[in-house]
């Protein structure tokens, strides 16, 4: 909404600015006005306008290893789950209702007014308009059909003024003004509103002067403008007198006409809109971590592993980046990459579980990743197991498991070939070196990437890569195809921590950051009521579950656009206890601003501790949005 808002108001400040710089001192009345209804329309409808062939999407940092973190069970809502309303709203949402209902209430306070002079005046009805005589004063102003007029103007004067009046009503000039009032009860906070406003206002006395000039003396007209008329404080309706506008109005009608050609400066709103489009087409995914997740999803288990190969496949032959999500063995998030067409890959469930390390591999005409691959203990995760055939590791042809054959062949040819380099040794380089191949149709190992700490490590492991045999390749609807591999590979001295190759290989698919797991710490962090409970884990998870259902509220607004699915929600329960680090993932922002919200009501607990010290302990929980 925040953004929306922005947007409106940068574009309505670009439309003013070109009309103050480039035609408000032209005579095209007309075309004046329909430019200020119009560009005031745009700049509220083009924020929401997404052209395909304008959009642009920003490479991505390459993000390792993904975090591991406790999935906690599920809960499914339904809208009859829904708590008040007004616990749900943002404060900012409060503020902006308020000042709608006070000009709300301002409008019908200057409505009143007008129904009141009418009811206290004298009224004659005409076939054009409604002549409103008001005693002793000397009022002059229109509203839609009705001209307003001071007991105490002279006859001659009034013929005029309503010869000036009568011009505002039969081009509907109120409509114009009470539309901007309309706008000003929406956006009161925005400045721009009232600058549109005055602006119709100021043209609508231009057009009205030009008219009126055609049937009486300019002279005499001039000198009529010089006089001094009462006014009403009423920003809607067309007042003939107006202080503010007269010395304009006067210079307006001396001036010549303005020549044609000076009509195709309104060309230029053009390429102003055209800019303005491309502006809100385009996609900015250049921060990994940022918390804006795609909303579309395309589920793993609506689609065979050959059709989700197939489908990424086709996204980077057509030179679009895209992204898939890696989960934990428990079907909890770990990573996500997203597309530029809008959608994700989920594998959500332990029968889909892709599961392991992420590296990044480039094709070579370009400069940004096109696609993501894992490896871990358990197997190929990316893409081998989309391919119908895997390539087979010379050896496993008999296999009844040719992947475990394969990788457990692979990371034996790693142990076997594995030689820490003398030089990095007395330098005390270690660290982890990602090496990213591919086992193309003849079953061959090229296209060695690598990135490490080190030239000396990353040589060394693009080395043992290249001693692999050549392979039986993968095969794809009975043709062979390139299988892209990644594979980490750790250089560890013998005094540094443990681990080593076998010990790098076997914790691929555990959390590389200090955050210790739910299950791994010695105390689990303790819900408030919980600490006298025997199973203190299972009374937390419980508690969390009861607390999401009773602060639960389905979001009007995504029941009547019929927004259903599941928000996976990440956050962390600090040293302190408290809730910390929300993120979000769903399918609407509805949803998701839902669920953030009900775990940000979750109480301050006693942290978890390992060892005797308190520690940061991460969770996941899915919470299920579901319309009955």
């Amino acid at each position: 909404m925040i953004t929306y808002i922005l947007e409106c108001l940068v574009f309505q400040l670009v439309f003013l600015l070109a009309y103050d710089l480039f035609l408000k001192k032209e005579t095209f009345f007309q075309w004046n006005r329909v430019y200020l209804l119009v560009t005031f329309v745009l700049s509220l409808v083009l924020p929401w306008v997404k052209i395909e062939a304008f959009k642009t999407v920003m490479p991505q940092q390459f993000a390792e290893i993904p975090v591991l973190m406790y999935q906690l069970d599920g809960v499914v809502l339904g809208a009859e789950n829904a708590s008040r309303f007004w616990e749900v709203l943002p404060w900012y949402y409060w503020v902006m209702g308020l000042g709608s209902i006070i000009a709300a209430c301002w409008l019908g306070y200057k409505l009143f007014q007008i129904i009141k002079l009418k009811k206290n005046g004298v009224v004659e009805h005409h076939p054009d308009f409604t002549k409103i005589t008001v005693k002793e004063s000397v009022l002059a102003f229109s509203f839609f059909r009705n001209i307003f007029l001071g007991g105490n103007i002279e006859k001659e004067k009034e013929v005029r003024i309503i010869a000036h009046e009568l011009v505002h009503i039969k081009q509907w000039h109120s409509l114009d003004l009470l539309f901007f009032e309309l706008a000003r009860i929406a956006f009161w906070f925005n400045p721009l509103v009232y600058v549109y406003q005055n602006r119709m206002a100021e043209l609508h006395e231009f057009i009205a002067d030009a008219k009126a000039v055609k049937e009486h003396k300019k002279a005499h007209f001039q000198m009529l403008l010089s006089e001094a008329f009462q006014t009403q404080n009423i920003s809607f309706v067309n007042q003939f007198f107006n202080q503010s506008l007269i010395k304009k109005r006067i210079v307006m009608l001396q001036k010549k006409k303005s020549k044609a050609i000076w009509q195709l400066k309104y060309v230029g709103l053009l390429p102003l809109v055209l800019g303005m489009l491309v502006y809100t087409s385009c996609e900015n995914e250049t921060n990994p971590d940022e918390d804006n997740f795609i909303q579309a999803t395309a589920k793993a288990t609506e689609l065979s592993y050959s059709q989700l190969y197939d489908k990424l496949k086709e996204l980077s032959e057509s030179g679009k980046e895209w992204e898939f999500i890696l989960t934990n063995e428990d079907g909890s998030y770990a990573r996500y990459k997203k597309s530029n067409d809008g959608s994700y890959i989920e594998f959500d469930g332990a029968e889909d579980v892709i599961y392991g390390t992420m590296a990044v591999v480039f094709d070579e005409n370009r400069d940004r990743p096109n696609s993501i691959y894992g490896l871990d203990d358990k197997g190929m995760s990316i893409p081998i197991a989309f391919v119908d055939e895997a390539p087979i590791f010379p050896g496993c042809e008999d296999a009844v498991d040719r992947r475990a054959c394969f990788v457990k062949n692979l990371q034996e040819h790693i142990r076997k070939h594995f030689n820490y380099p003398k030089e990095a040794q007395e330098k005390g380089i270690q660290g982890r070196v990602n090496v990213i191949f591919i086992i193309d149709t003849e079953g061959r190992i090229v296209d060695i990437r690598k990135r490490g700490p080190n030239e000396l490590l990353e040589n060394e492991a693009v080395r043992i890569i290249e001693k692999l045999p050549q392979m039986q390749p993968g095969k794809q609807n009975g043709e062979a195809v390139n299988v892209p591999f990644s594979i980490p590979i750790a250089f560890q001295l013998e005094n540094g921590p443990e681990g080593g190759i076998d010990g790098d290989i076997k914790k691929i698919a555990q959390r590389i950051v200090d955050r210790p797991r739910f299950s791994d710490i010695d105390e689990a962090p303790i819900f408030p009521g919980c600490e006298d409970a025997t199973d203190k884990r299972a009374c937390f998870l419980e508690h969390v579950q009861t607390h999401i259902r009773k602060h639960f509220n389905y979001p009007k607004e995504a029941q009547e656009m019929g927004i259903e699915g599941k928000v996976y929600v990440i956050f962390k329960i600090d040293a302190n206890g408290a809730i910390a680090d929300i993120r979000t993932r769903g399918p609407h922002e509805l949803l998701e601003a839902e669920a953030e919200r009900i775990i940000k009501r979750l109480p301050v607990m006693q942290p978890g501790k390992r060892k005797g010290e308190a520690v940061d302990v991460p969770f996941s929980i899915p919470i299920t949005f579901k319309l009955q």
